[in-house]
């Protein structure tokens, strides 16, 4: 069972029907209580990164998810959940995050006039692990797509899972390290490669 957290910032429906399409049993979790049972989490979400943090501590997930992690379960950030998961946003003021993986969230910054803010669209996603989870059998250079104003810079290299281009500059599009994920991109909206990385994900949930 994979439990998609509501944090009331996205639509779960297209992430839970993704999840199900795949193969997978899904559950809404509301509240920690409902991760009881559940083989992995997905953390989806849209909009402003304290926000959701703030939606995340008034429900009582921060130490669940913390929690979750340590003990070893699989948790999936995507858009905005990838960024929850750093240590730090700078999107409206400085607001801390979970602290999962070590970066910080900046604002993505245009190098020409023809770059737009939020970048939005399908853009081709670079690998950068010889072996990873979420793209087993996904080559490198497929297109994802993408919505999102901010990027998640990691302080470890190792972490970074896969980039892209936005202008002459890199941008970390997948996170990996353990039992942790996050994809930048809406899998759920990425036609049949985002239902084959997420299929991954359940495959890995389940070992």
């Amino acid at each position: 069972m994979i439990a998609v957290v509501d944090i009331g910032l996205g639509n779960l429906q297209s992430v839970c029907w993704a999840c199900a399409h795949v193969g997978a049993k899904v559950c809404v979790a509301a509240q920690p209580s409902d991760l009881k049972g559940c083989s992995a989490i997905i953390l989806p979400g849209v909009g402003a990164f304290g926000d959701g943090m703030r939606q995340l501590r008034q429900r009582g997930f921060v130490d669940a998810l913390c929690q979750a992690v340590a003990w070893g379960m699989p948790l999936l950030g995507i858009c905005l959940g990838m960024q929850l998961l750093a240590e730090v946003s700078e999107e409206y003021g400085l607001h801390p995050g979970l602290g999962l993986i070590k970066g910080h969230v900046t604002r993505l910054k245009p190098s020409h006039n023809g770059e737009r803010v939020p970048h939005i669209g399908w853009c081709d996603v670079a690998l950068t692990k010889n072996e990873s989870v979420l793209f087993r059998n996904i080559p490198t250079g497929v297109p994802f797509y993408f919505a999102h104003s901010y990027a998640l810079a990691c302080s470890e290299e190792s972490d970074v899972g896969a980039r892209i281009f936005f202008g002459s500059r890199l941008v970390t599009a997948a996170i990996e390290r353990g039992n942790l994920f996050g994809v930048q991109f809406h899998p759920e909206k990425s036609q049949d490669v985002g239902l084959e990385l997420l299929h991954n994900f359940w495959l890995f949930s389940r070992q």
